[in-house]
């Protein structure tokens, strides 16, 4: 048995970039960091008892013997992918709910084919598992999605991850000094805005609109170097500055995805800045799903009694996806 555990993310700067539509002509950077939720996938070698194969419990319960049969698309194609020829149980369990903008879809396909590499003594790089998480969802799958997601997922961390060239994406850790540190995810506030979200529609709109909007998204290229060097400013007030910087990055993404947002999703955000908050922005396509605000310590409370939202306290986390239980007694 294996038990995997794959963090989900959350993005500060950068979204829209990480198109390979974008970055495949253009720059595309992200600031993101994984949090202390996660995705947990239980995998095991199915007995032969069984008059099934193939058990998976992913939201629903399907026991078929064919992969073909399973209708869990990204299940059935990673099985494909890691040659699976043996009976197999795989069962998920999630911190948080899917289709909310932390990037859970990712989590699950980075998590899934780490678990079925370690079941089969496949060593992989962090690199290489966020490659085939990519592989799986752009190529095989033919999703509309993103890059960054698959790679906060296998790397973990705080990071400024680089899209384009020839290295496809390259991923720069960003180590604060202890005080920004704690200051940046003590002032972290998420919440749950009670919608869920099919991104899929929207991503493939947004995709149709990027070469219409080569200005805004260099802006926004562009401003996550700023956020970068924000952070590394000491004679700033990196806090306030870095939450700005967040208000014109949800500026940007509305400017040029506007169904990303709503009017209840415009409404929380402006009850949250009255309150205290210093910024903010949705996470995930848009739509619905977690926003998050920067908020100093002393205004939280007034942010939360203003949204009357259930909060979500979060920590950064910087180990990505890795396999916290190993027992090879069933092989």
């Amino acid at each position: 048995m294996i038990i995997v555990r794959t963090p989900y993310r959350v993005s500060f700067f950068g979204g829209m970039t990480d198109y390979p539509d974008w970055y495949e002509y253009h720059p595309g950077s992200v600031i993101s960091t994984t949090i202390n939720k996660y995705s947990f996938i239980v995998i095991r070698k199915l007995p032969q008892v069984f008059d099934y194969k193939y058990r998976i419990r992913y939201y629903e319960v399907q026991e078929t013997n064919s992969i073909d049969e399973i209708s869990i698309p990204v299940i059935r194609e990673c099985l494909k992918f890691c040659n699976i020829d043996f009976g197999i149980d795989i069962t998920h369990h999630g911190d948080l709910p899917n289709r909310t903008g932390i990037g859970s879809s990712s989590s699950f396909t980075v998590g899934l084919l780490h678990g079925l590499y370690t079941l089969t003594n496949q060593l992989k790089t962090k690199r290489q598992l966020a490659l085939d998480a990519l592989y799986i969802e752009q190529k095989v799958l033919k999703q509309d999605v993103g890059s960054q997601d698959q790679v906060a997922a296998a790397f973990g961390g705080f990071n400024k991850i680089n899209f384009g060239g020839h290295q496809d994406f390259t991923v720069n850790p960003l180590i604060l000094d202890s005080g920004i540190h704690r200051e940046l995810e003590s002032s972290m506030q998420m919440f749950h805005t009670q919608d869920c979200r099919e991104s899929g529609q929207l991503a493939k709109k947004t995709i149709a609109l990027l070469g219409q909007q080569e200005k805004k998204l260099q802006d926004m290229n562009a401003l996550t170097d700023r956020a970068q060097s924000i952070l590394f400013d000491a004679n700033q007030n990196r806090l306030t500055d870095f939450a700005e910087a967040l208000n014109e990055q949800w500026i940007l993404k509305k400017a040029i995805q506007p169904e990303s947002t709503n009017q209840k999703i415009d409404e929380i955000y402006d009850r949250a800045l009255t309150a205290g908050a210093l910024g903010g922005k949705l996470l995930g396509a848009g739509g619905g799903g977690f926003m998050l605000f920067v908020t100093p310590l002393d205004a939280k409370q007034k942010v939360e009694e203003a949204l009357g939202l259930t909060s979500v306290p979060i920590l950064f986390e910087y180990l990505g996806s890795q396999i916290i239980y190993y027992d090879n007694q069933d092989r």
